[in-house]
């Protein structure tokens, strides 16, 4: 997968944490670095969690490196919000996971033609500033060739 910066830009997007706060992203990532991880399925959660073992010490090492799980849902769901968003809540005792995870409601043809995502069939990842510069991507579950990627990308940016 690409693992160089393009000349795509991560649109603005609206975005609320399992917590209730809302986001404009990529203004209001975290980082100054952010992995953004966006699922398209339910099924994408067990692909997204695997990520975390190897995430977590990688933000331990960069201190303004955020990771974050956007769950992309369709905007004929936006009604459906309270109960969807309640749920994953409910189901996510964890408060700091509960504020990386940031649903968004909106078209999914249009995110992904923005980011040039070319399935929703697995996740996507995403290496962005806040002004919506992608420095790495890559799709798909967690491999240490792809871990590898993200780390190479984060060395040489740090450079």
């Amino acid at each position: 997968m690409n693992h160089t910066p393009t000349t795509v830009i991560f649109p603005t997007l609206l975005a609320r944490n399992l917590n209730g706060r809302t986001l404009t992203l990529p203004a209001e990532f975290g980082g100054a670095l952010n992995i953004a991880i966006m699922a398209f399925r339910r099924w994408h959660q067990a692909l997204v969690d695997a990520w975390f073992p190897f995430l977590n010490p990688l933000l331990a090492a960069y201190p303004d490196l955020r990771a974050y799980e956007l769950p992309i849902i369709g905007r004929q769901y936006t009604l459906a919000r309270p109960f969807i968003d309640g749920g994953m809540a409910f189901a996510i005792p964890d408060p700091e996971v509960r504020n990386r995870t940031l649903t968004i409601y909106s078209d999914v043809r249009q995110v992904t033609a923005a980011l040039q995502i070319p399935t929703t069939e697995t996740i996507t990842l995403l290496l962005v500033d806040r002004t919506g510069r992608i420095f790495w991507r890559d799709t798909g579950p967690y491999t240490a060739e792809r871990a590898a990627g993200l780390e190479q990308t984060l060395a040489g940016l740090r450079q």
